[in-house]
């Protein structure tokens, strides 16, 4: 049975695909929970319709992040915490750290879901911070950890 995609379904396709897939899957699963239509000619228009837009939202997104990863990628983020003599924080800086510091410093507005941090940062010092803002879009930013009391 053929179905148009209304939204992203994992393992089948995105939204506005036409895809051929199970009837059983399509009338029970698909087409009750709003996730696909079946596919007739006007169906397929709209998908058409609908990859059309996406696409469109897809480059603005991407243009949007590529603005942003131009003005982070030369930035050096000054953070300042309260740390012990042996260069050791009290506590630690992340992500919502690096996100209000970015505001503050380089004047853009990043996600929280942007960073892509392993682990807190605990110690005085420099460190590299992945900011993944799009799908295609990553750029990594210098991060000076002080001292401050």
């Amino acid at each position: 049975m053929k179905v148009v995609l209304r939204a992203d379904v994992e393992g089948l396709g995105r939204k506005g695909d036409v895809c051929d897939v199970a009837a059983g899957f399509a009338r029970n699963y698909l087409v009750p929970k709003g996730l696909a239509l079946k596919s007739s000619p006007g169906a397929e228009r709209q998908a058409e319709a609908m990859r059309r837009s996406a696409a469109l939202r897809r480059a603005a997104d991407r243009a949007d992040a590529e603005e942003i990863a131009v003005r982070l990628a030369p930035a050096v983020l000054a953070i300042g915490a309260r740390a012990a003599e042996t260069g050791h924080l009290y506590g630690s800086v992340g992500p919502a750290d690096l996100v209000a510091a970015v505001e503050s410093q380089v004047g853009a507005v990043v996600d929280i879901k942007t960073v892509v941090l392993d682990a807190p940062i605990r110690e005085v010092g420099s460190h590299t911070v992945l900011f993944q803002l799009h799908a295609d879009v990553a750029v990594p930013v210098t991060v000076e950890v002080t001292a401050e009391n």
